[in-house]
């Protein structure tokens, strides 16, 4: 016996939630270890900070990383690592990892 203001069925927010949380890759286990350190794809981090090796997307996060993060030091474009290059050369062929999750529900 519930209530008199509590709801005895689940709401569709709330399925539709946990089907969502079931189905989408939020980059857990060991898909996602491989996938941000992008040693086989590639990975969605490609550029990695020289001094606390921290990976961004792009230029322009790192830009701003650098800033907050090491504002005594000046921001050297050509000092940032990108992993795409160096991890994996030969990954343009093999298509970059979704977070996109299953197709499934």
């Amino acid at each position: 016996m519930t209530g008199k203001a509590k709801p005895k069925k689940h709401t569709a927010k709330e399925i539709a939630a946990k089907v969502a949380a079931a189905t989408t890759n939020k980059g857990g286990g060991k898909a996602g270890v491989a996938d941000r350190t992008g040693q086989e794809k590639g990975g969605h981090a490609k550029y990695e900070c020289p001094h606390c090796k921290i990976t961004a997307p792009d230029v322009k996060t790192m830009q701003i990383h650098h800033d907050s993060k090491h504002p005594k030091i000046p921001f050297d474009e050509s000092k940032v690592t990108n992993l795409h290059a160096v991890l994996a050369p030969i990954a343009e062929s093999k298509p970059r990892p979704g977070v996109r999750g299953s197709l499934k529900k």
